[in-house]
């Protein structure tokens, strides 16, 4: 027997949504999203009304939404547009019988748990599928840094979101010392999310200027990955290089650090990077951790390819809580 439901993904720029079909306590399949810039919506009851309208108002009364924040408040705020979200009358709001509500990154594990393994690609070490038994490690570079944990055993998982982006980022060579430094100059600490994210590229851009011996103009990092990507500037390109290095180290430390026995890059930037990626020095930074190098060397890497992970995520999620 299945179920319909709807699923709902909001970030800082867009709010998406979804009829998800659930089935023995899985995603089965989304049908094709509608997406918002939540800059047009005074909020997202507001949002919701115009997906209503797109969908003739014939709508389930469950839903699953993915949040790009922490959900342990009442109220929820977020960081890039004007939204807030109080947890415990949202049903009410989007006048719904339920609302599963779960953190971005929560979400994404639960993606890793259900999806077929064709959305996950070999980025390096061994090419074979992730264990069904122990821990993968989860990241994305977005905004921040994304990390989250999942545990698999007997059939069963479980996922652990965590802030693993705010903790410390150890530099390799002189290179990301003038990074760190930089970013120093600015802040009390250097947290992995100030180095891997996507507005980190600026600093370090203007890092790599200043040790070329020029000062580089102050733009929106999304300038400088478009560059980047298109090969137009080689500074930027240079840039994207020791960013995909420092995901590598990052990537590295957090397995370690997890326990784990695979690897899952995750989020919109991740997938745009693949090429980068592939052809940077990522899997040596992996697995550069002194006596544990050929440990490491064992450990899968991969990049989840699915289109649209915060919508099945959060899917996923209502689906495993109904099991």
């Amino acid at each position: 027997m299945t179920k319909q439901i709807i699923s709902v993904d909001i970030g800082g720029t867009h709010a998406r949504f979804a009829l998800a079909h659930l089935s023995a306590g899985r995603c089965i399949g989304l049908d094709k999203e509608i997406t918002l810039k939540t800059a047009d919506f005074a909020s997202l009851e507001n949002a919701w009304d115009e997906f209503s309208r797109r969908m003739n108002g014939n709508l389930p009364r469950h839903v699953a939404m993915a949040v790009a924040g922490p959900i342990h408040e009442d109220v929820i705020r977020f960081t890039n547009n004007s939204w807030t979200i109080c947890s415990s009358h949202i049903h009410q709001i989007l006048q719904v019988d339920d609302v599963k509500l779960v953190n971005d990154f929560e979400a994404i594990g639960h993606a890793v748990a259900q999806l077929d393994a064709a959305f996950l690609e070999p980025l390096c070490g061994p090419n074979q599928a992730l264990s069904d038994d122990g821990v993968i490690s989860i990241l994305g570079p977005g905004t921040g840094l994304g990390v989250a944990q999942l545990w698999r055993s007997a059939g069963n998982y479980r996922v652990q979101p965590t802030e693993g982006g705010h903790i410390g980022y150890a530099p390799l060579d002189a290179v990301e010392q003038a990074i760190c430094a930089r970013i120093h100059s600015r802040y009390n600490r250097v947290s992995v999310e100030r180095v891997v994210s996507g507005p980190a590229i600026v600093d370090i851009y203007q890092a790599l200027a200043e040790m070329d011996g020029f000062s580089a103009p102050a733009e929106e990092d999304k300038a400088i990955w478009i560059r980047g990507l298109e090969q137009s500037d080689q500074l930027a390109s240079a840039a994207i290089d020791r960013f995909c290095l420092a995901l590598g180290a990052v990537a590295g430390d957090l397995a370690l650090a997890h326990g784990a026995c695979g690897v899952v890059i995750a989020g919109g930037l991740g997938f745009r990077l693949r090429k980068c990626l592939l052809d940077s020095h990522f899997a040596e930074r992996f697995i550069a951790k002194g006596r544990f190098e050929s440990f490491m060397a064992q450990i899968p890497v991969k990049l989840m390819t699915h289109p649209q992970p915060g919508l099945f995520g959060a899917a996923a999620a209502y689906a495993a809580g109904m099991s």
